[in-house]
């Protein structure tokens, strides 16, 4: 009998109190999402550079990792591209673990016990968001009521639901998952304190002062000062994004960790919004019509990350009639993925944009949340939409070559490193967008073998077939909060292993 954890036992309290009819549910829901975190944190475990897992031994029927402390720990056979909760539990020597951040607990491994909290959020926010779920069968039409239908938060991220900071009132109000509508505020700011790009709207002005759209969540717990009502909208997945009612969308500062970041918008992301706007509109044009980039209308900060915001086309612009816009995290309610035939085709649009881009000079940020696709009234994926250029990486040299001049940009952004531009896209789309909807590595591999010999041979291709895939060491990066910036590891290549099965 498992005991809950007090994460566990504390939304529940919460929630009696604001919601008492989803009680059951959330309780009924506890296992499941307590498996779906423990797969999540066994992938990380199998696969990632961890310093204290000494070595890895496959069995016929289980993986067993030997810890540099003597102890041993085994578990299933890791499939790094599953999406499905197929473990249970796993065994730390001779004691048997359901729970994800008991595990982590008990491995006793540096900075292990903050990263088992967060675990242990995850988990409780999980089951809280699969028991207010609610899907109707018929597709929606709204673009945001695509986003509300994606309960379970980052394929692959033990923190997939870990909201640190948020009580379940807020996270009802709050989560897309939920359904709510949230009342944007506004704070003022005198023009001449902040720094602008684009164009910012009269609906936002007031004199000599600029009103700084603030999410409630931010102006009560950072902010911690008065904001005027403005606008109701709907949340999308970043949570800190919103939609207006036939409007833009509108990013906010939000400065929570949400899954491994702070949610907040630097300086350096509004100087550099208009011209990766404009990088976008000129690299979409030079894909046949295949990729539309959300244009960036206006941004501003007070010269704050925790006050900041930006106004973004909805991805809504760019469908034709009968069309919808799905977000990739979003296809697998769709049920379109269960197609080989289907898979095939959407995996062989996004590798043919995405390498197109990489070739000219741009590694897309292209995970499920970011990238979306365009698909008609039968469901053929038609052409993608990608938003958010703030964590792209520019190569300089490769737009040179290509004839199209660099904008005016330095600092993280910009590299002409080729194997940092190809995990940035590889490692967002094939390990993350594409392993997502496919949710197994033979899957992925079936897709990628289909998709991958129409395309044109580049460098970049020819680096995607032969090699490793790199992916984000997303656990190595929670217990490593010393190092900044990205850690890496080198997942099983699925399209060679597709090659090697049929040669057998």
């Amino acid at each position: 009998m498992h005991r809950p954890s007090v994460a566990e036992a504390q939304v529940a309290e919460e929630l009696a109190a604001v919601r008492p009819g989803l009680l059951p549910r959330y309780s009924a829901e506890l296992p499941g999402a307590r498996a779906a975190v423990l797969t999540r944190l066994w992938r990380a475990l199998a696969h990632e550079p961890l310093p204290w897992v000494a070595g890895r031994v496959r069995g016929a029927h289980s993986l067993a990792l030997r810890l540099a402390d003597g102890r041993t720990l085994y578990g299933p056979h890791a499939d790094p591209y599953a999406t499905s909760a197929y473990v249970t539990g796993v065994r730390l020597d001779r004691e048997r673990h359901v729970d994800p951040a008991a595990l982590m607990t008990a491995l006793g491994v540096p900075h292990g016990a903050a990263f088992a909290a967060e675990l242990a959020h995850s988990v409780a926010s999980l089951a809280l968001s699969r028991a207010d779920a609610d899907h109707p069968k018929e597709w929606p039409d709204r673009d945001w009521e695509w986003e509300q239908r994606v309960t379970d938060g980052h394929p692959y991220h033990p923190g997939c639901r870990s909201r640190p900071g948020f009580s379940v009132a807020e996270q009802l109000a709050y989560g897309p998952e939920h359904r709510p509508v949230v009342e944007l505020g506004t704070v003022p700011v005198p023009a001449d304190g902040c720094l602008v790009t684009g164009e910012w709207p009269q609906e936002l002005r007031d004199g000599e002062r600029l009103l700084l759209p603030v999410h409630p969540w931010q102006a009560e717990h950072v902010l911690k000062g008065p904001y005027t009502p403005w606008r109701p909208a709907r949340p999308l997945l970043s949570l800190r994004t919103l939609a207006l009612p036939e409007g833009p969308h509108v990013k906010t500062a939000l400065s929570a960790r949400l899954t491994s970041s702070v949610r907040d918008i630097s300086p350096y992301s509004v100087r550099a919004a208009a011209p990766l706007s404009a990088l976008g509109e000129e690299l979409a044009a030079h894909t046949e019509g295949l990729l539309h980039v959300t244009r960036t209308l206006g941004a501003v900060s007070a010269h704050s990350p925790d006050l900041a915001a930006l106004l973004r086309e909805s991805p809504e612009v760019y469908a034709g009639p009968g069309e919808r816009v799905v977000p990739v995290a979003a296809l697998a309610t769709t049920g379109l993925p269960g197609s080989p035939a289907w898979l095939a085709a959407f995996t062989r649009l996004a590798l043919t944009v995405g390498l197109r881009l990489l070739e000219l000079g741009v590694a897309l940020e292209a995970h499920g949340q970011n990238l979306l696709v365009i698909v008609s009234a039968d469901g053929t994926p038609l052409r993608l939409v990608y938003r958010d250029l703030a964590d792209i990486r520019i190569s300089p040299a490769r737009l040179t070559r290509h004839g199209i001049t660099p904008p005016p940009l330095s600092g993280r952004l910009v590299t002409d490193d080729e194997t940092a531009l190809r995990r940035k896209l590889f490692g967002s789309l094939v390990a993350g967008a594409l392993a997502g909807t496919a949710g197994s590595g033979p899957a992925l591999g079936a897709a990628l073998s289909a998709a991958v010999p129409g395309l044109p041979d580049t460098p970049d291709l020819r680096g995607l077939r032969e090699g490793p895939l790199p992916a984000k060491a997303l656990t190595l990066m929670r217990l490593s909060p010393q190092t900044p910036g990205d850690q890496w590891t080198s997942l099983p290549n699925p399209l060679v292993l597709e090659h090697d099965r049929s040669d057998q």
